[in-house]
């Protein structure tokens, strides 16, 4: 599984979280999922969820300490699915 393809599963996935839609059209790996996309941390632990249960794969607190951009995130999930 490449960069592009999580990168696009990834937007599905925090779609249902983003307030504003309009941003999902013109989304970067440099958005920041708190400040620019407005996702509360209460939700951040929804999408860790559903990006675990997506990959089968479990991503520990440190490394959601580290999904701070999009980019960061398809970063962290790109290297958890390699190592499965």
């Amino acid at each position: 599984m490449d960069k592009d393809t999580i990168q696009e599963q990834l937007k599905e996935i925090i779609a249902v979280y983003v307030p504003d839609k309009e941003i999902l059209g013109k989304l970067t790996p440099e958005h920041d999922l708190i400040n620019d996309l407005k996702i509360n941390s209460a939700h951040i632990v929804d999408i860790v969820l559903d990006v675990e249960e997506k990959y089968d794969i479990m991503i520990e607190d440190d490394a959601i300490m580290e999904m701070v951009t999009i980019g960061q995130a398809i970063e962290v999930i790109y290297g958890k699915v390699q190592e499965k």
